[in-house]
């Protein structure tokens, strides 16, 4: 039988489309079924009204504008008011006074140990994990990012770039980072250096089978103010002061990377199944006095300005990739069970704080959407007190500090008191309050403990941004090491809360400097070079402290040595044995002043054979 030629032509094309058709089949069907990626963009001290989209007249965001119109906005999105106890409610879906995180300092910002992060919990579900920028849980074992469900962790210390735990002089430029712990030079300015890093890491974790979250946690805008100055000249024209200048020019320096970075994600095919997130910690720091979105209060507020802030979200695989906007209440504490939702995670028995907020993100219109009262506070002390700087909201209403309430459909900018005519509405919330202070207030009493003599981090460097203290003066800072800042009574009273966890031998450094700048105790030094914009705090002129003896008192026992001029530090060797305790440390003058040792350094000895 003659085949026409016809015939051959029809099955070489099939033959063709079927070759087309299995070459492509499997990758397109991997980028639907493979669970989405992560990335979430937590910056700085950066309010609601601190974007262009939110009608702020003078700083210019056109990056995270364009994103916001691409994605889910939660319009009504409330966070605590400062930095280290919204990471904590973030990362774990709990009320941050829960884990154990009210302040940013004394101790208090150190995240509970019996927590999963949202690190953890997708590692559990085979994803990889990075962050990068500034973590604020814990600088110590088994505090920091990589003990807590990163399998990178890229970071500053403490909460801000200069403090005192943080590299010594790192000023936003060409700064020292840790990278799993060990210390590394950067190049060019903090926020360009963490988004190049989290891009690189990125196009590393692409070619494993696994899923990626990237946690990108800037710096800035955080004071103080150092913007790159191309960028703070973008606003010299408008009639700010230097320090908004550099506000704004560092907000303006995010939106370029975060432009660099979706461009990346594009160009690369990975957009698509990608979670997309930016949102940031608190009310603005310092852009209030340009525009403030018609709210009071700032950070540290417990009034909408302090912690109402934006949040997009964008995912075109899962149909989030629309202007919409929610305008029902939520909390950081939904964070973490919706997107555990929204990637399809393995059955939890961890219980959240937190509401799955798919079914809004789905649907913005929900009728069915249950009401709900949060809350937020701002515990900038020891130990928490009841009703202090507290908010308790629902949809409609916002009661300030147990006493006064504000309808805030009427009265965005909460100026209008009507406690005193809706007394049914004030005692509900505050029976509600009493009924989640009672929940949550259980484990105030117990302080985390910073572990000594674990063979996993052995030697253990403390510094003062963690004493605790009821009266305490806490140098958080580096402006204030070098300030030979104390007591105003001559008498030291902070001290950290450590775990001997072995018994043993034990060496003590107590520094008045710390070790990579290798100088006498009693030496002072001269003030660093300036960064850009305000006063770097490398520039305090270092004073000297004359100390001959150095005192420490473990739990209920005394030591003392001297010191001579030429000492770098004082050291204790102790027998001790296992146990939690008060760990005080500090060096005395002729004139009997005393100054803490701000950083100490416990070494767990190895036994004598």
């Amino acid at each position: 039988m003659k085949i026409s030629a016809h015939f051959y032509i029809f099955i070489a094309l099939t033959a063709l489309l079927l070759n087309i058709e299995q070459a492509y089949a499997t990758p397109l069907e991997q980028v639907v079924t493979k669970q989405p990626n992560i990335v979430l963009v937590l910056t700085d001290d950066q309010g609601y009204g601190d974007l262009s989209i939110h009608g702020n007249p003078i700083v210019k965001t056109p990056a995270i504008d364009a994103l916001a119109i691409e994605s889910v906005s939660l319009t009504n999105y409330h966070v605590a008011p400062t930095c280290s106890p919204t990471r904590a409610g973030l990362l774990t879906g709990k009320w941050n006074n829960r884990v154990g995180v009210w302040h940013t300092i004394m101790g208090r910002s150190l995240l509970s140990t019996s927590e999963k992060t949202l690190a953890n919990l997708l590692q559990e579900n085979g994803y990889q994990t990075a962050m990068f920028g500034k973590w604020h849980l814990g600088d110590n074992f088994p505090y920091r990012p990589q003990d807590r469900g990163f399998d990178l962790a890229y970071y500053h210390g403490a909460g801000g770039v200069g403090q005192t735990p943080d590299h010594w002089d790192n000023a936003y430029f060409n700064d020292v980072f840790s990278r799993n712990g060990v210390k590394e030079q950067a190049k060019g300015f903090v926020t360009d250096a963490l988004f190049k890093e989290a891009i690189e890491y990125i196009d590393s974790a692409k070619r494993s089978d696994k899923p990626f979250f990237t946690y990108i946690s800037a710096n800035a805008p955080h004071g103080p103010m150092h913007s790159p100055q191309e960028y703070a000249d973008m606003y010299a024209d408008k009639n700010i002061p230097v320090k908004v200048q550099h506000f704004f020019g560092m907000i303006s320096n995010i939106d370029d990377n975060v432009a660099k970075l979706r461009r990346y994600l594009d160009k690369e095919n990975l957009a698509d199944n990608t979670i997309f997130i930016f949102t940031t910690d608190n009310g603005t720091s310092t852009g209030s006095t340009v525009f403030n979105a018609n709210m009071r209060g700032r950070k540290n507020s417990e009034y909408d300005g302090g912690h109402r802030v934006p949040f997009f979200l964008h995912w075109p695989n899962g149909d989030l990739a629309h202007n919409n906007k929610i305008d029902r209440i939520t909390s950081m504490v939904d964070v973490v069970p919706t997107l555990l939702n929204l990637v399809n995670s393995k059955p939890l028995t961890v219980e959240f704080d937190g509401t799955v907020l798919t079914p809004l993100l789905k649907e913005p219109e929900l009728q069915e959407w249950p009401a709900r009262t949060l809350f937020t506070d701002s515990q900038r002390i020891l130990n928490p007190i009841k009703w202090r700087k507290s908010a308790v909201m629902t949809d409609k209403w916002r009661l300030i500090n147990g006493k006064e309430l504000y309808d805030i459909k009427a009265d965005p900018s909460q100026s209008n008191d009507i406690s005193a005519s809706n007394i049914e509405t004030v005692n509900l919330l505050r029976a509600a309050y009493d009924n989640w202070w009672q929940d949550i207030s259980l484990n105030f009493d117990s302080p985390a403990a910073i572990p000594v003599g674990n063979p996993l981090a052995n030697p253990v460097q403390l510094t003062s941004h963690d004493w605790l203290g009821d009266n305490a003066q806490v140098p958080w800072q580096q402006s204030q090491i070098r300030q030979a800042i104390r007591e105003k009574d001559g008498k030291h009273k902070g001290y950290w809360y450590i775990d001997i966890e072995t018994a043993g031998m034990y060496s003590f450094e107590l520094r008045r400097w710390p070790k990579e700048v290798d100088l006498e105790i009693a030496k002072g030094m001269p003030a660093a070079p300036a960064s850009t914009g305000q006063k770097a705090f490398r520039e305090t002129k270092g004073q000297a402290f004359h100390a001959i003896k150095a005192r420490m008192k473990i739990g209920d026992k005394s030591y003392q040595t001297d010191v001579n001029s030429t000492d770098k530090h004082a050291l204790f060797t102790l027998k001790l044995n296992k146990g939690k305790n008060k760990l005080f440390a500090s060096f005395i003058n002729k004139e009997s002043e005393e100054l803490g040792a701000y950083y100490l350094i416990i070494s767990k000895l190895k036994e004598q054979l």
